[in-house]
Parts: structure tokens; C-alpha cells; sequence
């Protein structure tokens, strides 16, 4: 108590030791979930196609996906194709669900908005460019049923739609619509799936939808599974690297602090061995001090550590970090860990002291 400054600086150290150790290892564990979703701003990472034939039977996909945990379905948008011919000139048209397309493929870029009506169609970019057509014109589109009739619909242009790739070329509907001019419903020839899973997950999951539903072959979108898998490694090493840093810097700290505490009490060290203290009660009564300290810092550490995880989690990902109820008492213990590790060169130096130099003042 009577050395409130060094032990003050001491008690900070070990409590920024356990903020950053808290905060970091909560980010670390809540970072798969968090950039999970925002990974899945860069569309689906699981395309679900027929095992054989050239159509697959949406009831099929749906029972596969039933196998995904609620929680971790974002999205999941059926697409069917179908060749329609406007003024002569042939494009492909989309039918799909819009209020899933949007989790899905987030990164569209829609000017006006998806078709609400069932005579609303979105077009891509590359149509509205080459047929001259704003928002709101008229569009006659012609083709033929599965029986092979000749159908023509009159709709009209709700949205344009630019994705950079090849929806730019399409025109989009409602699945329903489509099928009530084509004459058949229920199939399509893919199902875009977007889950927070990564890439070992995902492969568990796709094994598993290929026994629940055999005409169902589950396909993994590469180029968005591994990216995220290599983030999310870096992320995590970069985490590790901080933490380790932190901790070594406190140990650091809290070594000096009781190093200087020693050689200022090596008097009161001397007097108490000559008066019979053995090296056990020296020793014991600077750890003590330690796990005091380390104690004290670890529980300051682990509140502080709760309000830098959330401020960063809201800053980055916009949204709160969920931290396990276990790693608070870990980093207390850490903490204790650090601080006791920190004190055995002190306590070393404290129990070599000799009663007789010292009190001669040596």
C-alpha cells in the first residue's frame, strides 16, 4: 500500500493485458460467424444442380436443404431458364424468387426495384443498353410451352439490373410467372444456396444432402469457400500474433514493477530472515502479492475486455460480438498465470538476499 504508483502501473498492466487478451480471443471465436455474413455479400457459396437430366426437382432441393441449421441459412433461390424472343431477338429469361435473390446475391446492382407484379421483369444492363428501354416501358415477350405452343405476354420494365457478369444478358421474372407461361412448374436448373459455414462445414453438409436426396448434386462455389478459408486463417494468426505480443509486453511490465519493489525492500527482506523468515515465507509473500495483482488486473481486464470486444465487433462488422460465458474466467486465470510467471525472477532475487551485507547496509 505503500507503494501505490508502482503497483498502480503494475495493476494497469496486467489489467491492458487481459482487455486485449479478452477482446481479442472473443473477436477471434466470433470472427467465423461475423465474416461469414459478410462473405455472403459475395453471393452463394453452394449451387445445388440435378444429379442427372437437365432439370432439377425443386421438392429435391428443398428436402436437401433441410439439412441446414436455420441458423446458418442466409439464402436460398431457385433459378429456372427459358428462351423468350423480344422484337425477334432471343434472351434468356430468368424465373426466380426476388425476396431471396436479394440474400443471395446482395451485390446486385438494381436501379428501380425487383419485379413486384406478376407482369413486372428486371432486365440486365446489356438488354436496357442494346433495346434502348427505360424504366417503366412496355416489353411483348414470345415463346413456347413445354407442349410446344406459341405464348406472348406483354409486361413491363420495374428494374435494371447490373452484376458485371452474365445476369447483365437476362431477363428476370417471378418463377411463377414463368411457369404459368410456360406450362409446367416445380423444376428448375439450380437452387443458389448461401450459408454461414466454412469450407469443411460445407463439404460435411454437401455429403450429407447427397444421401438425403441422390438427384441432388451439391456443389461448392470455390472461388468464395477458400477465399474466405484464407481470411479467416489470417485473421485468426494475426489475432494469435497480437495477443502473444501483449501478454510478453505485460509479463515485461510486471517483472520490472516487482524486480524494483524487491531491491527497494531488500532491507525488510534482510531484517525479516534474520529474524528467522526462511525463503518459503519470502517467496510466498511475493506471490501472494503477484496473485493479488494478477487477480485484480484479470477481473478489471475481463469488463474492459467485454467493451473492447463490442466497440470493435460494432465498428468493423456493425453488429454485437457474442462472447462465450467461459473465456472471461480464462483470461482472469491467464492473467494470474502471467503475473505469477512474471514474479519468479523477482521472488528468485528476493530469497538470494543475505541478512548480514544487507543490514550492513552493503
Amino acid at each position: 500500500m505503500r507503494r501505490k504508483s508502482r503497483m498502480t502501473v503494475a495493476l494497469f498492466a496486467v489489467a491492458i493485458g487481459a482487455t486485449v487478451l479478452l477482446g481479442m480471443t472473443a473477436i477471434s471465436y466470433d470472427i467465423p460467424r461475423q465474416m461469414g455474413r459478410e462473405f455472403r455479400s459475395y453471393g452463394a457459396n453452394m449451387v445445388l444442380v440435378p444429379s442427372s437430366g437437365a432439370r432439377l426437382e425443386i421438392s429435391d432441393a428443398m428436402r436437401a436443404a433441410r439439412l441446414i441449421p436455420p441458423a446458418s441459412l442466409v439464402g436460398l433461390t431457385p433459378y429456372r431458364y427459358e428462351m423468350v424472343r423480344v422484337n425477334m431477338q432471343g434472351y434468356t429469361a430468368a424465373g426466380t424468387n426476388f425476396d431471396e435473390a436479394a440474400k443471395t446475391s446482395p451485390y446486385w446492382s438494381v436501379t428501380g426495384h425487383y419485379p413486384k407484379d406478376p407482369l413486372d421483369v428486371m432486365i440486365g444492363s446489356d438488354i436496357a443498353e442494346f433495346t434502348k428501354l427505360p424504366l417503366g416501358a412496355a416489353m411483348s415477350l414470345s415463346g413456347r410451352t413445354e407442349e410446344g405452343n406459341r405464348f406472348a405476354r406483354d409486361v413491363r420494365i420495374s428494374g435494371i439490373v447490373r452484376t458485371g457478369s452474365a445476369e447483365d444478358g437476362f431477363i428476370f421474372m417471378k418463377l411463377e410467372t414463368l411457369e404459368e407461361m410456360t406450362g409446367s412448374s416445380g423444376v428448375a436448373e439450380l437452387v443458389e444456396v448461401s450459408v454461414t459455414m466454412n469450407e469443411a462445414e460445407l463439404t460435411s453438409l454437401a455429403a450429407r444432402m447427397r444421401e438425403e436426396a441422390p438427384s441432388v448434386s451439391p456443389n461448392l462455389v470455390k472461388r468464395v469457400t477458400q477465399s474466405e478459408a484464407t481470411v479467416l486463417t489470417k485473421l485468426q494468426s494475426l489475432v494469435f500474433l497480437v495477443s502473444s505480443v501483449v501478454l510478453v509486453l505485460t509479463m515485461i511490465c510486471v517483472g520490472t514493477t516487482m524486480m524494483t519493489v524487491v531491491m527497494e525492500r531488500r532491507k525488510e527482506i534482510g531484517l525479516k530472515k534474520a529474524l528467522g523468515a526462511g525463503n518459503d515465507s519470502i517467496s510466498a509473500e511475493f506471490l501472494a502479492e503477484g496473485l493479488i495483482l494478477g487477480a485484480a488486473g484479470g477481473i478489471l481486464g475481463a469488463f474492459f475486455g467485454y467493451m473492447f470486444a463490442q466497440a470493435v465487433s460494432m465498428n468493423v462488422f456493425g453488429r454485437a460480438v457474442s462472447i462465450n460465458w467461459y473465456l472471461p474466467f480464462i483470461s482472469v486465470l491467464v492473467s494470474i498465470l502471467v503475473t505469477m510467471a512474471a514474479c519468479m525472477l523477482p521472488v528468485r532475487r528476493a530469497a538470494d538476499v543475505e541478512p548480514a551485507i544487507v543490514l550492513r547496509g552493503e
